[in-house]
């Protein structure tokens, strides 16, 4: 008893849980995540299936953060104006209907590429609100003091997700088609929006409506980044990675296929390293969250991504490949969830929907240009390719921020 007493007190890994509202919000999420990952390895098998193409794999995954590039500043201002939980409740719900219309499509036999292309289109709609409303939610639910704790734990199941869910899809996929996957998908929302409305919140933090213009809200939050040397950063770093270190999706399909020579189960058995490895990365920052975020830490789990991704360019057996992908997982979240942790941490409460929606733009809002580049690389040079072209472009912007990083520090203690 003193054990688990210790695990959830102020400095333990599982502070954040001792949070009646947030252990509602982390239960909810558990199960859809798992949804999303299903849909997520699926998504990407049957447009291989349906298209052959790499490229074309590459364009699905830009149409869906298309929106994201183009509304996150708007969701930024409408996510401070309006209580963040009724949002999330919004979005879930549509997320959930995106799914069903999938597995009935291709229930139906009537599924063609553009089916694909529009629904992820509307995928990146949802997510344009999505993602900054439940990022910003969470310091609602913990307070500051278990922020980062409560990011690292959120990092855990999502990765824990990534294990389960892509494992399970390429199964799914296998055994049952995907149909059944985007079903499964579709039925997991109904667990997070149940516990969503289970939520009671404050009345104080329900009601935040805003009177001003959408436009000077917008410039407040941008110059709040520009004009703070750790947002803007921190927020430059994330744009970086998210247009060259987060195309995994596009690449990893490619190569256990073509070079691996694997089938859909072997796909998703490969992501599920790198969720392993994102899993652990995640449970070994929540169990020093109590120190906060550290701006080395951040550059150091980035610079170890894009390496790992250099590596993979190179010829090896499918464990090997295991391997450097499970290291991958741990290096990406352990910049993520400093990064994030980073933004929130120094960020006034006003201004925190803003600063996240640029968070979200630059972490999955540049995703269209990195797909884009990466499909298109592979399909020229193969998905050893473009891992090598993704790592190099990634490593030396990390290197050339992280050096602009400790110029402006000597700047600011002379």
């Amino acid at each position: 008893m003193t054990r688990l007493s210790t695990m959830f007190s102020e400095s333990g890994p599982l502070a954040a849980l001792s949070h009646h509202n947030y252990r509602l919000f982390y239960g909810g999420q558990c199960v859809s995540l798992i949804g999303t990952w299903i849909q997520r390895a699926s998504q990407a098998w049957l447009v291989l299936i349906l298209t052959d193409s790499p490229f074309l794999l590459g364009l699905v995954g830009a149409m869906q953060f298309v929106p994201v590039l183009i509304l996150s500043l708007v969701a930024g201002v409408i996510i401070d104006r309006l209580p963040k939980r009724n949002v999330i409740i919004v979005t879930q719900i549509a997320l959930g209907l995106q799914a069903f219309a999938l597995s009935a499509l291709v229930y139906t036999g009537k599924v063609a590429y553009w089916h694909v292309l529009a629904l992820a289109m509307l995928q990146g709609v949802c997510t344009a609100f999505d993602n900054p409303a439940r990022q910003s939610f969470v310091v609602e639910l913990v307070g500051r003091e278990h922020l980062m704790n409560a990011v690292s734990l959120n990092s855990a199941i999502f990765n824990g997700a990534r294990i389960i869910g892509p494992a399970l899809g390429g199964l799914t996929m296998d055994m049952f088609g995907p149909g059944l996957a985007f079903f499964l998908n579709g039925v997991s929302y109904l667990f997070v929006v149940g516990a969503l409305f289970a939520i009671k919140m404050p009345k104080n933090v329900e009601s935040q409506q805003r009177g001003r213009k959408l436009w000077p809200e917008i410039m407040e939050g941008l110059q709040y980044a520009r004009k703070t040397p750790l947002i803007r950063n921190t927020l430059i770093l994330v744009g970086t990675i998210g247009v060259f270190a987060l195309n995994f999706s596009v690449l990893v399909p490619v190569l256990a296929r073509d070079v691996l020579q694997q089938e859909a189960t072997g796909y998703g058995v490969l992501m599920s390293f790198m969720g392993a490895g994102a899993l652990l990365g995640a449970l070994t920052m929540a169990f020093f969250s109590h120190r906060g975020p550290q701006v080395h830490i951040m550059f150091a789990g980035a610079i170890g991504l894009t390496a790992l991704q250099i590596g993979m360019s190179f010829p090896m057996p499918y464990i090997a490949v295991g391997v450097l992908l499970f290291f991958a997982g741990w290096s990406q979240i352990t910049y993520s969830a400093t990064a994030n942790s980073t933004l929130q941490v120094n960020t006034p409460n006003h201004l925190r929907g803003r600063v996240m929606s640029l968070y979200s733009l630059l972490h999955g809002g540049t995703a269209p240009f990195g797909n884009l580049f990466a499909g298109g690389v592979s399909s020229i040079s193969g998905a050893q390719g473009g891992f090598l072209a993704c790592g190099a472009m990634g490593l030396l912007m990390t290197l050339t921020v992280l050096a602009g990083t400790r110029r402006a520090g000597r700047g600011e203690k002379s």
